[in-house]
């Protein structure tokens, strides 16, 4: 009884963080000490009129290396972050409700933290959800009600349900089968 309910306080504590945090309308400066294998993207994400960010791309060894463009950002990112990289499997099923499916053609929720995974394990990573609360809330709840023990069809259609009003359209994301 104590795991449940330890687990639906820190997904509520978490979430409030971040949706405090909001949507950041700051650009990624590229540091020097940056590695070479991170890479500006040329595609832009819009949220309304005031919103525009560069993705920034790198590659790590796996979802257990963070990429460096997480070193300044908040624990709790990090931990989404790292939470995505594990698991990101469960959010190819789940669509994302930022606007990105237009803005910068991703397809789901996965898009937003992990562009590709290799052959070899290597995780290219994507800055995209560093900058909106969105992106971070949906793989928070997503992960944690899986943990918790929810299908991945139940979690599509919790998810579906919270974002259904009141946010960007979703990401063209297939429905996972029963």
């Amino acid at each position: 009884m104590k795991r449940p309910l330890f687990s639906i306080l820190l997904l509520i504590c978490l979430s409030i963080l971040i949706a405090l945090a909001g949507c950041s309308s700051n650009e990624e400066k590229k540091s020097s000490s940056e590695p070479k294998e991170t890479q500006k993207s040329t595609q832009e994400h819009t949220m309304g009129d005031d919103h525009t960010v560069t993705d920034i791309t790198e590659t790590t060894k796996g979802a257990d290396t963070l990429p460096s463009f997480l070193s300044t950002k908040p624990e709790q990112m990090q931990k989404i972050y790292q939470m995505a990289g594990e698991d990101h499997e469960l959010l190819e099923w789940i669509p994302c409700y930022c606007g990105c499916g237009e803005s910068v053609g991703h397809k789901s929720n996965k898009n937003c933290f992990v562009r590709e995974v290799k052959e070899s394990g290597e995780i290219v990573w994507d800055s995209h959800a560093t900058t909106c609360a969105n992106c971070l809330d949906i793989a928070l709840q997503s992960v944690s009600l899986k943990k918790n023990g929810m299908s991945t069809l139940e979690i599509r259609q919790y998810i579906d349900n919270q974002y259904k009003e009141g946010y960007a359209k979703p990401t063209p994301t297939p429905m996972p089968s029963a």
